[in-house]
């Protein structure tokens, strides 16, 4: 069983809106929404859990009846970290599931609305083959070192470098695991479950990421957004 989490508990501070980032409306239609229906689409996907900010579920729980989320099987309050919405929703598959053995868990961002069946594909393929999987895309920029953001006198190789984004892939009782151990030995603010997995020593393993994959974080990533969403390839370019 796959099983999609989720995580739409940021309040969007960084987009100045009067709504949090994932309610957005873009094109008559929230942003959350667009991630729901992409896990929706897939036939791999078979439960959905959101990770909500708190006061919000209602409101969800009606953007999905209304867009026809039937695979949403439950929506929890997100905490005040990544790490703790993640938790909220672990927490609720453990309580709903008698045997979890056989269950991989995809951990997405809620607001990544443009992630694609391919993605969410070859995640599944790759957490099959390595029993884990994470979205990654290559650094194309030269990235460098500064301690101030003003100067720097150190670049990094770009050629070893590789940007993360969702979604992320593990066997549940791993995860719920490793976030157990976490909350005893005090880690408590990690907000992407693989640098939380790495810390336990487990290793990374990629799996197709996407330059469109964006991650809606301000305003100019929502015109971005808008922008994806009416473009049309030219018949010249080839795939």
């Amino acid at each position: 069983m796959n099983i999609a989490i989720l995580t739409a508990g940021g309040i969007g501070s960084r987009t100045h809106q009067d709504l949090p980032k994932q309610f957005i409306t873009v094109d008559n239609k929230p942003i959350i929404v667009y991630t729901l229906e992409a896990f929706q689409q897939h036939p791999n996907i078979d439960e959905i859990y959101v990770a909500c900010l708190e006061g919000w579920n209602n409101v969800l729980d009606a953007y999905a009846k209304q867009f026809n989320i039937s695979k949403l099987k439950r929506i929890v309050t997100g905490g005040k970290t990544g790490q703790e919405s993640i938790y909220n929703a672990l927490t609720a598959i453990a309580n709903d599931h008698i045997d979890t053995s056989d269950i991989v868990v995809m951990v997405h961002d809620g607001n990544r609305p443009m992630v694609s069946q391919d993605i969410i594909t070859d995640n599944i393929v790759k957490q099959k083959i390595f029993g884990s999987a994470v979205a990654v895309i290559p650094t194309a920029e030269v990235v460098f070192v500064s301690k101030d953001g003003c100067v720097s006198n150190e670049a990094l190789n770009r050629e070893e470098l590789w940007r993360t984004q969702t979604p992320h892939s593990y066997n549940f009782d791993e995860l719920w695991s490793i976030h157990q151990k976490a909350i005893k030995d005090g880690i408590i603010n990690t907000a992407a479950s693989c640098s939380l997995m790495q810390h336990y020593g487990y290793t990374t393993y990629f799996s197709k990421g996407s330059e469109k994959n964006i991650k809606i974080t301000t305003v100019e990533d929502i015109e971005i957004f808008k922008a994806l969403l009416n473009a049309k390839n030219d018949s010249w370019i080839k795939k």
